[in-house]
């Protein structure tokens, strides 16, 4: 018998599961805390984490949420973007003046 091997989950669907394993809750409570109906909440979370069903627009800021990511995290094509993305999420207001600070410094041309 072959076996096929399975498609890698799809992007949203890796950093959903990441995402909610980091708080440690399960995927009832995360449906539930995102407004899905408690009856489906669980099956519903396994359909996104799975790859099999793709939420909307509206049911992902939800998701965000209450995982504490912002959206863009989802949808960001490296890790480490995502890193970076989460990271600026959980800074106050302060942090966050002096993370764009330092970007525009980096970003800045050099004068030569």
């Amino acid at each position: 018998m072959i076996r096929r091997a399975q498609a890698e989950p799809s992007l949203f669907a890796r950093r959903l599961r990441e995402a909610r394993l980091r708080l440690g809750i399960s995927q009832m409570q995360l449906g539930i805390e995102a407004g899905v109906d408690e009856y489906s909440a669980s099956a519903r979370i396994n359909q996104y984490e799975r790859g099999k069903h793709m939420p909307d627009m509206l049911m992902v800021r939800h998701l965000a949420r209450v995982l504490d990511v912002p959206t863009a995290y989802f949808f960001a094509e490296s890790d480490e973007e995502a890193q970076v993305l989460t990271g600026f999420h959980w800074l106050n207001a302060g942090q966050r003046k002096q993370v764009m600070k330092l970007l525009r410094t980096l970003l800045a041309p050099s004068a030569k």
